[in-house]
C-alpha cells in the first residue's frame, strides 16, 4: 500500500537516479562487464530462450536488456522499462549504436507497469528490488504481467561484507564522513541481503515455487584502481553527495586511500573483485 513515506522515498530516488543517469551512461562498458554473471545467472534461473517476449524491470541504461536482447534472438522480444527517462534515452541510443532492433523501451515504476496481464514469457529485475518503495507491490506487479507458470527472477546484492567492491569505498569514507545506521527497511543496496528477505517478499506478493540462491562470482572488468574510483565516485549519487561537501583535498585524499585498500584486487591493473548476491525466482 503506498503511503506518505513511500512517496517520499520514491521522490529522492528517482532524483537520485535521475542525476545519476549521465554517469552510468559513462561507464556502460564497464558495468556491463562487471555485472555480466549475474546477468547469465538470471537469464539461466528465469529460463530466458530464444523465441520469448521478456520484460526487464529498471533496466537503468540498458542492461541486462541489450544482452537479454542477443538471447532471445530475432524471433524474440524484450522490454526495457525504467522510471528515469534519461535512463531510457541512454539505453535506447546504445540499442542503436549496436544495431539490436528486437527490444522497446517504456518509462515507467516497477508498480505501475502498462501491459496486459500475463503479456511476458519472464520478468527480471536486476539490482533494482532494493529501491522499490513498497518491494510486495511491485513483485505483485511484475507477477501480474508473467504468464502462468513462468518465471520472475531478481537478483539483489548480498551481505556487504562479503562484498569489497562495495565495502572497501564505505570503510574508508566512515574515517572521514560520519555515517549514521542505515534502516535496514528502507531502500538501500542491502535492503534484501540477508538471506530469507526477498523470499518474504515474493511469498507476500503471491509467488509460487519460490527459490533463493546464493550467487558468487568476480566481478572482472579492464580498469584500474583509479578508473575504479572515478567510477564508485560517480556512479553512486549518496558517494557524490557526501564528497560535494569536502575540500577537494580531502576528496583526493579518500580517493588515494581507496585505491590503496582495494589494490589487491587489481592483479595486473585490472579488476578482479569476489562477489556475493542474492538471485531469488518464483512462478505466477
Amino acid at each position: 500500500m503506498e503511503t506518505p513515506t513511500n512517496r517520499v522515498q520514491m521522490s529522492d530516488t528517482l532524483r537520485e537516479w535521475r542525476d545519476t543517469a549521465p554517469f552510468w551512461a559513462r561507464h556502460r562498458a564497464s558495468i556491463r562487464a562487471m555485472f555480466a554473471p549475474v546477468t547469465r545467472a538470471l537469464i539461466e534461473h528465469a529460463q530466458i530462450a530464444e523465441g520469448q517476449n521478456v520484460l526487464d524491470v529498471a533496466g537503468g541504461a540498458g542492461e541486462p536488456s541489450l544482452t537479454i536482447a542477443e538471447a532471445v534472438g530475432e524471433t524474440g522480444l524484450i522490454t526495457c522499462t525504467d522510471p528515469i527517462k534519461e535512463m531510457i534515452e541512454a539505453a535506447q541510443a546504445e540499442a542503436v549504436n549496436r544495431g539490436i532492433t528486437n527490444i522497446r523501451f517504456r518509462e515507467c515504476t516497477a508498480d505501475s507497469l502498462p501491459f496486459a496481464d500475463e503479456a511476458f514469457d519472464a520478468v527480471v529485475c536486476r539490482l533494482g528490488a532494493m529501491f522499490f518503495p513498497d518491494p510486495v507491490a511491485s513483485c505483485r506487479e511484475m507477477l501480474r504481467v508473467t504468464k502462468t507458470g513462468r518465471i520472475l527472477g531478481l537478483a539483489v546484492w548480498g551481505k556487504s561484507n562479503l562484498n569489497p567492491f562495495c565495502y572497501g569505498v564505505t570503510d574508508v569514507m566512515s574515517r572521514h564522513v560520519e555515517t549514521p545506521a542505515a534502516d535496514p527497511d528502507a531502500p538501500g543496496a542491502f535492503r534484501f541481503a540477508e538471506l530469507g528477505k526477498l523470499v518474504e517478499v515474493m511469498t507476500q506478493a503471491g509467488a509460487r515455487r519460490i527459490e533463493e540462491r546464493v550467487f558468487e562470482f568476480q566481478i572482472e572488468a579492464p580498469i584500474s584502481a583509479a578508473e575504479f574510483w572515478a567510477m564508485r565516485s560517480q556512479t553512486s549519487a549518496t558517494l557524490r553527495e557526501k564528497l560535494l561537501k569536502l575540500s577537494e583535498k580531502e576528496q583526493s585524499q579518500i580517493g588515494a586511500e581507496v585505491q590503496e585498500v582495494v589494490r589487491e584486487f587489481f592483479p595486473n591493473n585490472e579488476m578482479k573483485f569476489p562477489a556475493q548476491m542474492v538471485i531469488v525466482t518464483g512462478c505466477k
